[in-house]
């Protein structure tokens, strides 16, 4: 075969081994979160034995370990003193209960390899893979990548930059949260605004079961949970607040949930949509450094759990035109698209149309 570009071939080539080799680095750098070598090697410059006594761990895969961060460029080596040092440029990266550290990301990309075999045989099948595995894949670290992002941004970064809206929490609001999962948000949200009442849903039994542990232990009794499809979420109660979090695009049937919600609100209520903040059209996405990592997501979690109920297979990169037409279609009057802590989100702000002056 002849090839009619070679130095862009070798270009291809580099540009193949780079991935290669993120996704190696990838791994170990989860083994360096989940062991702790990571905050060990924070605490300053250490021998391979030294590190591992550290991090009470076997030397001889630390060292390998050790190589590895080294040639990947997230850790440096001084030949002559043995030593090796996590930059202190590097450390809030990978170390720390915050948002910014990346360990947690690595322990999703673990459960999706672990599916990874269902849904490449939905390729040739077709169908879809239930939430149930993905969650039994996750065990204990279930929710764990959006656990530090509440933490530091739930409050101040997503429900403050909607206008009155912690105003309307510290005085008192029935909320409901679409697509809980563990139910951080809802555990958070109950404890900072103690005159509210919180109710969380989701489909996954597993995952509800890990929040009510978590509400138990923070004693949060202005919360509670449920298993249930929020395609059958009633009109009543209703909630005076509404929120998803990069949940509606996973529904199996989008369209059918907007309408509940929107019959679900209470007059004068607000439905707020965290989600993915990307172009409907791939033409528009080709420069956005996220998207890649987002349609992978997409299409190894979001499109096969809703193709296992029969849904759209909607995914995660249905985009703001697709979003906001959905929205308008459901009867929302979409009064804002703002902003959000994290560059790869947005925030809906939406009203039922029926609230406005006549």
């Amino acid at each position: 075969m002849e090839i009619a570009d070679a130095d862009r071939t070798r270009a291809f080539g580099a540009r193949l081994l780079e991935l290669l080799t993120g996704n190696v680095l990838t791994m170990l750098i989860g083994i360096g979160h989940r062991t702790g070598l990571f905050e060990a090697a924070a605490r300053g410059p250490v021998t391979s034995g030294e590190l591992a006594v550290r991090a009470g761990l076997a030397e001889r895969y630390v060292r390998e370990w050790l190589g590895a961060m080294v040639t990947g460029g997230i850790m440096e080596y001084d030949p002559t003193s043995e030593r090796y040092e996590l930059p202190p440029e590097h450390a809030p990266l990978l170390t720390g209960a915050t948002a910014s550290n990346i360990g947690p990301a690595t322990g999703s990309m673990r459960t999706l390899a672990a599916v990874l075999p269902q849904v490449e045989r939905c390729f040739v099948d077709g169908g879809g893979v239930p939430i149930a595995e993905f969650a039994a894949a996750a065990g204990d670290g279930l929710g764990e990548s959006w656990r530090h992002v509440y933490d530091e941004h739930l409050v101040d970064g997503f429900l403050g930059r909607v206008p009155g809206l912690l105003d309307r929490l510290r005085a008192g609001a029935h909320v409901l949260d679409l697509g809980c999962g563990t139910g951080h948000a809802i555990n958070l949200m109950a404890r900072a605004f103690p005159r509210s009442t919180f109710t969380g849903l989701d489909v996954a039994a597993d995952a509800i079961a890990q929040a009510e542990t978590e509400r138990a232990a923070m004693g949060a009794l202005n919360a509670k949970f449920l298993v249930a499809d929020a395609a059958r979420l009633a009109p009543e109660p209703t909630f005076d607040v509404i929120t998803a979090f990069d949940a509606i695009h996973d529904q199996a049937d989008p369209e059918t949930v907007l309408r509940r919600v929107r019959d679900a609100l209470a007059p004068g209520g607000v439905f707020v949509m965290v989600d993915a903040k990307f172009s409907s059209n791939l033409e528009e996405n080709i420069a956005n450094p996220y998207a890649p990592m987002c349609y992978g997501i997409s299409l190894l979690f979001c499109v096969p759990t809703s193709l296992a109920g029969g849904g759209a297979g909607l995914g995660a990169m249905w985009g703001q035109e697709r979003a906001t037409a959905m929205l308008t279609d459901a009867g929302f009057t979409v009064e804002a698209v703002l902003d959000s802590p994290r560059p790869q989100n947005c925030i809906y702000v939406c009203a039922n149309p029926a609230d406005a002056p006549g």
